[in-house]
This record gives structure tokens, sequence and C-alpha cells, in this order.
């Protein structure tokens, strides 16, 4: 039975994408291509409302005893994946959108879902008591955010999001969690069909409506995760949009611009150059980087008592630090080296140019 589930879901979010694509220019969903852009064609957008939708639906004719005992979740997202529709028609702004995930986040707390406890460092409970709700509205707005600056080349957010997703879905099966794995099977199956349009070269992109709807499904998941492991096995689990955004902020800091300002200097910008502007080469490294951090946080999952009992966490945690800083400066280096190149070349152009 759930695999005709899971079918349907699959069909109709490829019908729903077909047609937005067909009918992008109607729909004012179109992207048209700027400085910061991997793409020079304008491209159709929106895909997310796609498979959004066909989430919602296969949610509603499948599990629709889950989804009134759990209204409150699916409203949240649902509230998300509103503002990233917006988003793509008339570009939502920033507050907009951060207001929308802190009010979805308010609904998550009335059913109790919220970061109450950092987990236990060196034998102390670093509960959060009253903290509790604007931590987590701030952190699922971080992550939420963080999915939506990795959708910069095709199939990235996309495969990303199910990596992490599948890793999840583990966990809500080895505990018994109905709701993990409902929200983790219907929105992959409908990431599926997304990707055979997205894949390098790409027919059409996800959109705000989808990397929103993405990220904030997959915070979701996170919190409620927590019930089962430690929050440390989190930050490997969703390893990759954490590291892009921590470096991208701190390196926008240091040079004393707003850690918000859009840029080309994420790690798949960087690691594009690398590889030659290989937009598949690029993808599959960064899904295998993702695939090493969940193998890694999947271990310590099912390390829970250790990382309880003993200093496990704390060595976890500073591992996780030491790695954001390795790659913040392996990243910065390799972006040095390619402004470096760049002139350089520039430079021999002019020079021909003259000679000529």
């Amino acid at each position: 039975m759930i695999i005709l589930k899971l079918i349907f879901t699959f069909v109709l979010s490829y019908f729903f994408i077909k047609l937005i694509i067909n009918n992008a220019l109607y729909l004012g969903l179109t992207d048209i291509p700027n400085e910061r852009s991997s793409h020079t064609k304008i491209t159709p957008r929106g895909a997310g409302i796609g498979f959004g939708f066909s989430f919602f639906i296969s949610i509603l004719i499948f599990e629709f005893s889950l989804f009134l005992n759990y209204w409150l979740v699916f409203l949240s997202i649902f509230m998300v994946f509103l503002v990233g529709i917006l988003d793509d028609h008339k570009d939502a702004t920033p507050r907009a959108k951060f207001y929308v995930i802190f009010l979805a986040t308010f609904l998550l707390f009335l059913d109790d879902i919220s970061i109450y406890s950092l987990g236990v460092f060196l034998g102390f409970d670093l509960n959060l008591w009253y903290f509790a709700l604007p931590f987590t509205m701030f952190a699922l707005a971080g992550f939420t955010n963080a999915l939506n600056l990795i959708d910069g080349l095709d199939g990235l957010a996309g495969t990303i999001s199910l990596v992490i997703l599948s890793t999840f879905l583990y966990i809500g099966y080895i505990n018994d969690d109905n709701l993990i794995v409902t929200l983790c099977l219907f929105s992959m199956t409908s990431i599926l069909a997304f990707l055979i349009f997205n894949w390098n070269p790409a027919d059409i992109f996800m959109g705000d409506s989808g990397s929103l709807f993405l990220g904030f499904v997959i915070s979701v998941i996170a919190v409620i995760s927590l019930k089962y492991i430690h929050p440390i096995s989190v930050f490997y689990l969703t390893a990759l949009p954490i590291l892009d955004t921590v470096v991208v902020m701190v390196r926008r800091i240091r040079k004393r611009i707003s850690p918000f300002s859009p840029d080309k200097t994420h790690i798949h910008h960087i690691l594009l150059g690398f590889f030659s502007k290989k937009v598949k080469t690029t993808v599959i490294f960064l899904i295998l980087l993702q695939c090493l951090f969940s193998i890694a946080g999947l271990m310590m999952a099912n390390s829970s008592n250790k990382l309880t009992l003993g200093s496990y966490s704390f060595f976890a945690f500073v591992a996780f630090i030491f790695i954001i800083a390795l790659f913040y400066m392996v990243l910065t280096g390799m972006k040095r080296r390619q402004k470096l190149i760049e002139k350089l070349s520039n430079r021999k152009k002019r020079i021909n140019s003259k000679q000529k």
C-alpha cells in the first residue's frame, strides 16, 4: 500500500512541475540570470509549488488521521510554503519570511515541538528553560535560510535534501515515529520527481517555494528527532547547509559587509571554479561530502548513550567547530587563488589585445 501512495505522490509532483514549466511565462514564474547566477538563459522557477502541493495533497488523501493529530505541524509547514510561493511571484522581503517562520515555530511550540535542551556535555544538561522558544525560532529560521542559500546549482538543494531526509527516515523508522517517517517519505518522493527536471542542465528551478518548504520540513523533523538523538548528531546530519552559511557569514562580517548581502562565495561557487565550471562534478562531490557527514551523524545517533553519559558529545562539538574553521581556511585560500588566476588571465587578454 505504501508503494502505491508514493507512486501517486511522485506522479502528481511530476504532473504539477511539468504544468508549471509549460506555463511559466503566463504564471510569471521565470528566473532571469544575473551576475550571481550559474545559468545563462531565462529558466522557469517555482517547481517547489508543484512538489509542495503534491506533498500536501498526498498527506490529506492517505494520512488524514495523522494530519488531524498533528494539524498544527502541517499548518506551520504550509505557512512557510505559502510565503515561499509569494516570494517566487513578488519577491517577499527577508523580514516577512522571518516573521512567518517565527509564527510557524510558535505553532510548533503549541504542539510541544521545540528545542528544550542542547544536550548533555561533560555531564551537564544544557537546559534552555525559558529560552526554548526564541532559540527554536532562530534555529529553524537559520536552517531554513541555510538550505535556501545552497540552492545555487542545478540539482544541489534537491539532492542534499534527499541525503539529509534519508538519514532522518532511518531514525524515524528505528524509533517507530510515524510522523517523521511520513514527512520524510512524502517529501523525498516529491523531490525525486523534481530532480528529473532539475538535474543539469535544469529545465526548472525549485524557487523559494521549494527551498523554504524543504528547509522548514527538515528543520521540523530535526527538532522532533531530538527525542531520540543528541543535538550534536543533528549538526552532522545537516552539516553542509550549516557549514556553508556559517563560513559565508563569517567571511562577510570580516569584510565588514552585511552577513545577508548576496555574493558568489558560497561553497558551491568556489568548488564550481575548482572543478572547471563542471556543475555535475561539483554537485556529486557535495553529495558525497554530505553523505560522509550523515554517516558520522548516524554513528553518533546510534551511540546516543555514550553521547549523553560521557564526554563524547563535547569532543564531537569541538570537532564540528574545527571542521568549520578548516572549511573557512581552505575555501578562503581557494577563492583567493581563483581571483589571482582570473586577474592574471584578464591581464594576459589585455596584453594580447594591445599587441593585435
